[in-house]
């Protein structure tokens, strides 16, 4: 609340917790509000309702996305799912309807009396129970499809209702805190509690008579109902005073309750607070506050997972794994937890530091409680980060030197046990089988903590000994490709080259090394490693760098080389029939194709290769013709000739023919 706001936006970026949220469904949330939030019996859609517009909202949880989405005509007090799925559900709206839908969509729309605030379906008779702004319970059988004779109670308006699913006992909850308590066989009441004198207790202070707000059946004889001045009471059926009464110290509305087997748990919650509470006891067990206002809660069956509707667009999902595991549908959440399990993260803020009353008695500050220098929150404060330092050194100055001297001697020691003890290494691949051996070494740690078998090695496997013992196979660490997939090689082979010197030391002089070598601090390994886990994207442009330079080199060699030779000319012969132009004609065809399309058109037209003419419609139409070879020209000259010759010789012979008929009828 101290902080500004850019550090809290700073704060944001380093919370482990926003790093770690995971969306298990797909845009899970209403455009501004969601009121109720239920599960189908089958566990495969959750279905929540919502404004504004008034809708609702189907999701699967086998795609983890929505199914579909329904808009209404007013806002829904309350839905039932009757089905196992989502063919069949019951909207109880503010404006006195009941609507009916199937799984295509809107099925039937009814009205009743008075306004409703609550109803339960009785499934051994299909009627439907509803409670609100009445003395009168109305009842609507779904099987004849026509209302029923109503249940005369002696409240003046009820605000919640349920059935008991072993013994389909029905009970609702009055405006005067009472529950009546109804037999749908004889349709008589058989018990009244006076809920609102129960919860009166030494502990509790209570402004106005407190109405009942919920009410659920846990197996055949319990049942919990909760207050609208935030009281919770567990009643036995067979008696008239409550078990335990449980109070939230809010004041405010109870809204949902439900109940956690496994651990015989009681979920209680108000607008403000989730209050989780063994029901034998009345411990806490836990409770959550969300960052905006609940209006309802449901816990997925079998599970440890709670899903809430808020006063605000999104809804939150909360996994507590100690409830039970995760739903089948996103099991994965169980392997997460263990991980976080195993490296546990705190959340420390940069400039406070939060201390406990004990810790400030320690340090001697016991005297700053109450002033500016210490905020309260929760169970301890928050003091700057400097004064607990100089308090710190001031209590106990040599701590600082002690946990430094711990913590060498601790990677002193990790460094001992990791040491590679290595008599003999193959003549080719050293560096490789080095990395073998390093990675062997770390499995076998892995497989202790897991306590799994190890896998045979790689040195030892008689189908790769040819790699360690053959110079052909000898990997080339130059070339191009073993350079870009392994950008982190450099450091890499660098560590593993100090590493074989040494071990070529030890085997000339025949001794063993038993300390570590002076100057090289014991984390230089660790902080090594991180630093290239860091930057391997630095590493490849670098590799990149340097082939691009090392390409550049051999380039300017290659033009050296060819600049040092002499060239010899060359002579080419022509074909025949082929005349020899000059180079012209080549520097033609370049201006050509640099010009534009509309000046080769009209060039092309001039030499009459194209002709350009108006069509009837209105279009252009333009007609090419190919140019001709000089050959191709002759050709045709030669062939042009031929045709007139045969035409001349065809025409003197039939003017013999013609004079010698002639001759003949004179003669």
């Amino acid at each position: 609340q101290w902080l500004s706001d850019r550090k809290k936006r700073a704060l944001q970026k380093k919370d482990v917790d926003i790093r770690r949220r995971i969306e298990l469904i797909q845009d899970f949330e209403m455009p501004t509000v969601s009121t109720k939030i239920k599960v189908s019996r089958d566990g495969q859609y959750i279905m929540a309702v919502g404004t504004y517009k008034p809708r609702v909202r189907c999701f699967d949880t086998y795609q983890l996305s929505q199914k579909f989405e329904r808009c209404l005509d007013s806002e829904v007090v309350t839905f039932e799912i009757l089905s196992d799925d989502y063919s069949k559900i019951v909207f109880l709206q503010c404006g006195r309807f009941v609507e009916f839908h199937s799984q295509h969509g809107h099925y039937y729309r009814t009205r009743i009396p008075k306004f409703g605030r609550d109803f339960s379906y009785h499934y051994p008779s299909c009627d439907l129970y509803f409670v609100g702004a009445s003395s009168e319970v109305y009842r609507l059988n779904l099987e004849q499809g026509r209302f029923l004779n109503s249940l005369q109670t002696e409240a003046s308006e009820s605000n919640v209702c349920d059935i008991n699913p072993v013994h389909f006992l029905f009970a609702m909850g009055t405006a005067e805190g009472k529950v009546e308590c109804w037999d749908p066989r004889t349709r008589n009441r058989v018990g009244l509690l006076d809920c609102a004198l129960s919860s009166v207790t030494a502990d509790t202070e209570i402004e106005g008579l407190p109405s009942i707000s919920a009410l659920k059946f846990d197996g055949a004889l319990n049942m919990a109902v909760g207050t609208s001045t935030g009281q919770v009471l567990l009643y036995d059926l067979r008696s008239s005073n409550p078990l335990i009464v449980k109070d939230h110290h809010y004041g405010l509305p109870i809204k949902s309750i439900q109940f956690q087997h496994q651990l015989d748990l009681i979920i209680s919650a108000d607008s403000r607070i989730i209050k989780m509470w063994n029901k034998d006891t009345g411990k806490i067990f836990t409770s959550m506050e969300p960052e905006h206002d609940i209006n309802d809660v449901c816990l997925y069956p079998n599970s440890g997972m709670l899903m809430t509707a808020n006063e605000a667009p999104k809804m939150n999902i909360y996994y507590i794994p100690v409830l039970g595991p995760a739903p089948k549908w996103c099991s994965f959440l169980d392997n997460l937890t263990e991980e976080l399990e195993e490296n546990p993260e705190s959340t420390v803020y940069d400039d406070y530091k939060f201390v406990t009353r004990k810790d400030l008695e320690n340090l001697g500050l016991a005297h700053l409680i109450g002033s500016s220098l210490l905020r309260a929150y929760m169970h301890g404060f928050f003091m700057d980060i400097r004064l607990y330092h100089k308090a710190k050194m001031m209590a106990n100055p040599f701590a600082y030197e002690e946990y430094r001297r711990e913590k060498i001697r601790q990677k002193i020691e990790e460094t001992r046990a990791q040491r590679v003890q290595l008599k003999k290494l193959p003549k080719v691949n050293k560096e490789l089988a080095l990395k073998l051996i390093e990675e062997e070494g770390e499995e076998q740690q892995m497989s202790k903590k897991r306590k799994q078998k190890n896998l045979p090695s790689l040195l030892k496997d008689d189908r790769f000994k040819v790699m360690f013992e053959n110079p052909d196979f000898q990997v080339d660490e130059q070339s191009e490709e073993f350079r870009l997939l392994n950008p982190l090689v450099s450091k890499i082979s660098e560590k593993r080259k100090r590493k074989l010197k040494i071990l070529e030391e030890l085997e000339a002089q025949g001794q063993e090394e038993e300390e570590e070598p002076e100057g090289k601090a014991s984390d230089a390994e660790s902080s090594e490693s991180s630093d290239d886990e860091k930057g391997w994207v630095e590493e490849v442009r670098k590799q990149r760098k340097l082939l691009r330079q090392e390409e550049k080199l051999k380039r300017q060699e290659r033009l050296k080389e060819d600049q040092q030779t002499l060239l010899k000319p060359q002579f080419f012969e022509i074909k025949e029939g082929e005349e020899f132009r000059s180079f012209k004609d080549s520097a033609k065809k370049q201006k050509l194709l640099k010009k534009t399309l509309e000046d080769r058109l009209k060039l092309e037209e001039k030499l009459g290769t194209l002709n350009v003419s108006d069509t009837t419609v209105g279009s252009k139409q333009a007609t090419f013709k190919l140019k001709k070879s000089e050959q191709q020209k002759k050709q045709q000259e030669a062939e042009k000739l031929h045709r007139q010759e045969r035409k001349s010789l065809r025409r003197s012979a039939s003017h013999l023919k013609s004079r010698r008929g002639r001759g003949r009828l004179f003669h």
